[in-house]
């Protein structure tokens, strides 16, 4: 298993969920650790289960798309990024629109939305990592770690660092893409 690749596909995978987690703690009227503990547990939780049902997914396709699963996983990676790139403009209205988020079916429909993108990344998890179970986890608990500092941090500091993380993370899935594309080019 490359460690730095799923490393890095979780980190850009989470930044979603962080930003959100950023934005819900500073929309949090007395913040208590259980909210906290609830967004982190939904989005790591979500972000670990999406890319086993799209590596599934893929699973099941992987005779039709095998002569060229290195686009299909850079396209799919590009897109996913630039998505979240786009997505970080207009991250507020998005937040404004789902109500408070100390609701339990806002915490839902916020960790299936921001874990989307993992869905699609999940097809590509064979060509990233040998072990897709393994990867799975580490998205869902770097996801997790990183959501429940966002909530603190969205507490403390307010909107200052929320669309920026999203558009890391976005350029991140970009870059993790292009390697794949490159490498598998090259014949590495």
């Amino acid at each position: 298993m490359n460690l730095f690749v799923v490393i890095g596909l979780a980190l850009g995978l989470s930044m979603d969920a962080v930003a959100v987690s950023i934005a819900s703690g500073a929309a949090y009227r007395g913040l208590r650790a259980h909210h906290a503990l609830r967004m982190a547990f939904f989005f790591g939780g979500f972000q670990a289960v999406m890319p086993l049902i799209g590596w599934a997914a893929g699973t099941l396709l992987k005779g039709v798309i095998g002569a060229w699963d290195h686009w299909v996983a850079f396209v799919l990676l590009a897109f996913v990024g630039g998505k979240m790139i786009y997505e970080a403009f207009k991250l507020e209205e998005v937040q404004k629109s789902h109500g408070g988020p100390s609701r339990i079916m806002v915490v839902l429909t916020l960790a299936v939305a921001t874990s989307i993108d993992a869905l699609a990344v999940g097809v590509t998890l064979p060509l990233l990592t040998d072990s897709v179970w393994l990867a799975a986890a580490i998205i869902g608990i770097v996801t997790f770690m990183l959501s429940l500092v966002g909530v603190y941090l969205g507490k403390g500091f307010g909107h200052i660092f929320e669309n920026k993380i999203e558009i890391i993370g976005g350029l991140v899935l970009i870059g993790i893409g292009l390697k794949t594309l490159i490498w598998h080019l090259a014949g590495w």
